[in-house]
């Protein structure tokens, strides 16, 4: 029988169904749609991607681990039977179980793994399941099961019971990490150092709130200072380490997590051929350890090309955390301290938990005893009441009033079924009862009930305990690998390569790399920006394109570099407004791209009259040729750059002259007017700056070098470039003076012999890498010094019977200044023990104020300048030969006829009194 449907008029001729009981009750298709996505988004966030926040497993893992126990004999298990019994309980397939399983297994903390289980570091897959094996290791079988305190629940098809989680008794989710996509969520938990994870819990247990920071199983570097405690919106940086084997040659031995060798590899070859890194070629000879060689070409600079390397490969990536777990059924995003404390007090709930199974068995076990040692020796089993009773409802009435006077003596009431184990015993076993080793038996239990109430009473201590065992077990040589810096931001544009050529078309006003038929500028790079001055006054800086418009007239186009303070423009202009002539000195360190800004007063008709780009700030001499003019006797000067102040951009500049300027001409050639530059060395980013960070190096101009001194007893002369990177093994960093003297103490790895030097550094070639002491294998550097009295403390075993005695001892006084390689002379006759430094290093950073040198003008905005009161430098200089005639306080000569009436006042000034 079909349902039937009334129909109505929509009075427009169209019959539409009426409401009635059965069309009320129809539910729409976008209602079953929205359900059923709902129900499937529910099962991929519960039951397939988010780890629970009690074991740290997804449901496949959880269901591996339970095989594994339900399989363990203590021998290796193929894969493939692995595979095949965890089906029972996970109904997705062999495939994802075989993943989910050599995932486990290359975290190596639960799998004791046989066999090719594959690199998570190359990349390389595991072999099929059937050739590989694996066994639940130690660890696992301390920290993961226990049937007694697990909760079970039935499997998909009803025929079997897993665990809704495991009893883990560790943090294991933050140990292992976890990632997964679902539906409308994902999660991304970073691993973290196990070691780490629990002096963590021990804090948590003694009332601190913990401080949890990620270890990757790669190594590698990583920044953290965003971590954000692994919670949404949270970055790490993560970077390969680079070593520099030699000037020619990179090595790469560690790599960032989430990359491969191979991908980092295809990474760095793409690079290469972009254009962005120049390498001669790469080579990965990776075994057991990550090694990436990378063979730069003649004239690369290695410390640029490690940059380019973290700018432009998988070298350095980030790592965007997202930590979202199952919690109360329900999906929850929590910081990992907050899971570390979920996890702490979880484990210390499982282990009171059992405790107190322990103490129920305990006691049970005593219990029985008791009843069976009172039931031997009354001689109820004798008794004729108890012998003569017909069924087992009799005995129990009858043992209840034999047991009755005995009540008191057991922790709970005496039940049916104990009776029944009671009277189960075997005669034999009865009569063969010991009483005394009955009593000892006991003994030994009331001792280890007392053990475990005091575990109870004092459940904190003892979880501590717990986790220190499992440091003290489990801890070997899984130590830190991942080493946590913070990193400088590498701008990409300072070291990619010159890929590109920059041409300029100055008429029509074009710059670009594809206009090949104009002018050449310079070589450049494909993500450089272009600064471009025209005549107008009108300057702008743009992104380098094949061809792009930047305005007619261009006098100056150049690779413009973000923050360059010593970049100096010199420029003469006439406003167009009222014909005078300005002069003025700018720099140009931040602006807008494709913004126009204006050099000039930004009068209609202003024009550049003469302009100079100058890379350090140098200031030369021009002449400047005045049209004739009736009140004008003077039609030419000399003007020098050096007297005007470096301002800002938009400074107004100084008059030069009210009066038309003919022709302004180049006379020579002058110095920079900027100090040198001040160099700091900041050791928890391992990189020079200018930004007053770390130590104070000292002002560095021209020629000047940084001295490295390394650990092994070998030195090398730098640049003070801040690209530069610095060695590990660095234990001395500054600047470089020729005729410092340095004291040091060596040991000859031949002899054992301490010797003593004075020497002053060798100038040697930049980069060139020397020993400065004896170069005997084992041969160790133990005190270097540049202190002018270096005093050391060194404890000395004198004569046969080795008498200890300590003294200090002058350097100075043991040997003169000689050459770098001289061996040096005996720090003692005796045998020496131990030498320490006493007197402190010379802060050579202070050097440089006995040789001041002027200092960097401040780039500032002037205040508005007052046409009126401002004089032209012409003027100025007329105004100064007016002066010369008259005399100078410096120029007063002081004729002394008395010597006796030279005296010094309280000013200390030399005077006549």
């Amino acid at each position: 029988m079909s349902d039937e449907t009334n129909y109505t008029d929509d009075n427009q001729n169209n019959l539409i169904p009426q409401e009635n009981e059965q069309t009320s009750n129809t539910i729409p298709l976008s209602g079953l749609y929205e359900n059923w996505f709902l129900d499937y988004a529910s099962y991929v966030i519960l039951d397939r991607a988010v780890p629970h926040i009690n074991d740290g497993f997804k449901p496949v893992q959880r269901r591996i681990l339970h095989s594994l126990k339900e399989m363990d004999d203590g021998r290796y298990n193929k894969a493939a039977n692995v595979i095949g019994n965890t089906m029972k309980y996970h109904p997705h397939g062999d495939a994802s179980i075989g993943d989910a399983m050599v995932q486990i297994g290359q975290k190596d903390l639960l799998i004791d793994c046989q066999g090719n289980w594959g690199d998570p570091i190359t990349g390389d897959s595991a072999a099929a399941p059937r050739y590989i094996e694996g066994r639940l290791s130690k660890f696992a079988l301390d920290v993961v099961f226990n049937a007694d305190t697990t909760e079970w629940q039935l499997s998909y098809d009803g025929r079997n019971k897993e665990p809704v989680t495991l009893p883990v008794k560790f943090p294991l989710l933050l140990a292992q990490g976890a990632e997964g996509i679902a539906v409308g969520l994902a999660t991304k938990i970073m691993p973290h150092n196990f070691i780490e994870l629990i002096e963590g819990s021990i804090q948590v247990l003694k009332g601190e709130r913990p401080n949890l920071l990620p270890d990757f199983p790669t190594g590698g570097m990583a920044d953290v200072s965003n971590y954000n405690e692994g919670q949404r919106g949270g970055k790490i940086r993560v970077r390969a380490k680079i070593e520099e084997r030699d000037k020619k040659t990179l090595a790469i031995t560690e790599i960032p997590f989430g990359t491969t060798t191979g991908g980092l590899i295809d990474s760095v070859v793409a690079a290469n051929d972009k254009g962005k890194i120049k390498i001669k070629k790469i080579e990965d000879n990776t075994a057991e350890h990550v090694e990436i060689m990378v063979h730069l070409a003649p004239g690369i600079s290695p410390d640029v090309t490690i940059d380019a390397l973290y700018a432009f490969t998988a070298c350095e990536s980030s790592i965007s955390p997202n930590t979202c777990v199952i919690k109360n059924n329900k999906p929850y995003f929590m910081s990992v301290n907050d899971i570390l404390i979920e996890n702490t007090k979880f484990t210390k709930a499982l282990l009171k938990q059992e405790l107190e199974i322990r103490l129920h068995e305990l006691q049970e076990k005593i219990f029985f005893s008791s009843l069976l040692k009172i039931f031997i020796q009354e001689g109820m089993y004798k008794h004729e009441d108890y012998e003569n009773a017909g069924d087992f409802e009799t005995v129990v009435v009858v043992l209840n009033h034999l047991f009755e006077p005995f009540f008191e003596q057991f922790y709970r009431p005496i039940l049916p079924e104990d009776y029944k184990r009671l009277i189960d015993k075997p005669m034999s076993s009865i009569t063969r009862f010991d009483v005394k080793k009955a009593d000892e038996q006991m003994k030994a239990l009331e001792d280890e009930i007392k053990v475990v109430k005091k575990n109870l009473r004092q459940l904190t201590e003892y979880t501590i305990e717990w986790f220190e065992y499992l440091r003290g077990k489990y801890a070997k040589g899984r130590e830190r690998k991942t080493e946590l810096r913070l990193f400088d931001k590498v701008e990409a544009t300072q070291v990619a390569l010159a890929n590109a050529k920059l041409y300029v078309n100055r008429v029509d006003g074009f710059i670009g790399t594809g206009i090949k038929k104009d002018e050449f500028v310079s070589d450049c790079s494909d993500i450089d920006d272009i600064i471009a001055f025209r005549s107008d006054g009108k300057f702008t800086v743009v992104k380098i394109q094949d061809k792009v418009f930047v305005g007619k007239d261009i006098i100056h186009v150049a690779v413009f570099k973000k923050g360059d303070e010593r970049t100096v423009y010199n420029a003469i202009y006439k406003d167009g407004a009222s014909g005078t002539a300005y002069i003025k000195r700018f720099a140009v360190t931040g602006i807008t791209r494709d913004k126009e800004y204006d050099l000039t007063k930004g009068g209609k008709g202003s024009k550049v009259i003469y302009f100079t780009a100058n890379p350090n700030g140098e200031a030369e001499i021009v002449n400047i040729q005045l049209k004739p003019h009736a009140k004008l006797r003077k039609l030419a000067f000399d003007q020098d750059f050096a007297e005007i102040a470096i301002k800002g951009r938009g400074s107004q500049g100084n008059i030069v002259t009210k009066y038309p300027i003919k022709k302004v001409t180049f006379k020579s050639a002058g110095v920079s007017t900027l100090s040198g530059r001040k160099i700091w060395y900041d050791d928890i980013l391992k990189r020079l700056n200018v930004d007053e960070r770390g130590k104070f190096l000292g002002e560095f101009d021209g020629d000047d070098k940084l001295l490295i001194v390394l650990k092994d007893g070998t030195y090398e002369l730098s640049s003070f470039d801040l690209n530069n990177h610095f060695d590990e093994k660095m234990i001395r960093l500054e600047k470089y003076y020729p005729e410092q003297i340095y004291s040091v103490i060596h040991q000859d790895g031949k002899s054992g012999t301490y010797y003593v030097k004075r020497f002053k550094f060798d100038d040697q070639p930049i980069g060139k890498r020397v020993n400065f002491i004896n170069e005997e294998e084992g041969s160790k550097l133990l005190v270097i010094t540049n202190a002018d009295e270096p005093i050391v403390n060194i404890d000395l075993l004198k004569g046969k019977s080795q008498t200890k005695e300590n003294v200090d001892q002058n350097l100075n006084e043991l040997i003169d200044v000689k050459g770098m390689k001289a061996q040096g002379n005996r720090l003692s006759l005796h045998t020496v023990s131990k030498v320490k430094l006493i007197s402190e290093d010379k802060d050579l950073a202070s050097v440089a104020s006995k040789n001041p040198v002027p200092a960097v003008e401040e780039i500032q905005e002037p205040a508005p300048v007052d046409e009126k009161e401002t004089k032209t430098i012409a003027e100025e200089k007329a105004e100064d030969k007016k002066t010369e005639s008259e005399p100078k306080k410096d120029d007063i000569k002081l004729e002394i006829t008395n010597p006796d009436d030279v005296q010094i006042d309280d000013n200390g000034q030399l005077g006549l009194f």
